[in-house]
């Protein structure tokens, strides 16, 4: 499905072919993302389980979103709250409005399901992009604290800066 197409941008749903050119890019800026990762997102949309929306820029695969049709783990389990997880934009194609729009795909798609959606999102730098877009986006922090691989830590708990610790956001559809 097309959500979204214009000169350059469109925005559409998973297409098989679309895993190799996902795990060629992330290696081409050095990150490992495994082809069984985009093979199981692969599935799981044509399973109905959730949806990865694809972001196209002049024909090339640019970055991806996946938005379960509600969170099954978290502080929003089982409370019918869609959740968008796992939000990339290649780094060559970042500055260009792209997540941005992905974003708002996922939000719109989302608004089909509940006046909610929500997130979760690391804390260290390395999500400090992704951090900043949210809060711009409207979300704000769910007041349950910070999550470690999962798990709500409890106050003075010790963990690891990596990215299992975690912040979970709940923006309202207007």
């Amino acid at each position: 499905m097309i959500y979204y197409k214009n000169d350059v941008l469109m925005i559409r749903s998973m297409v098989k072919s679309d895993i190799e050119k996902l795990v060629n890019g992330f290696i081409e800026q050095g990150w490992h993302k495994p082809y069984e990762q985009f093979g199981e997102y692969y599935s799981q949309q044509e399973n109905n389980e959730k949806l990865v929306i694809i972001a196209e820029f002049s024909g090339e695969v640019a970055g991806y979103v996946t938005l379960l049709p509600y969170a099954k783990g978290g502080p929003f389990a089982h409370k019918n709250i869609p959740e968008i997880v796992d939000f990339n934009v290649l780094i060559k194609y970042q500055k260009r409005g792209i997540g941005t729009k992905i974003m708002e795909i996922a939000e719109n798609l989302a608004k089909e399901k509940n006046e909610y959606v929500s997130l979760s999102v690391g804390l260290h730098s390395g999500y400090g992009s992704a951090q900043r877009m949210y809060v711009k986006r409207g979300y704000i922090p769910d007041g349950t604290g910070v999550w470690y691989n999962g798990k709500q830590l409890e106050p003075y708990s010790e963990c690891v800066n990596d990215d299992g610790l975690t912040l979970y956001f709940i923006k309202f559809l207007i």
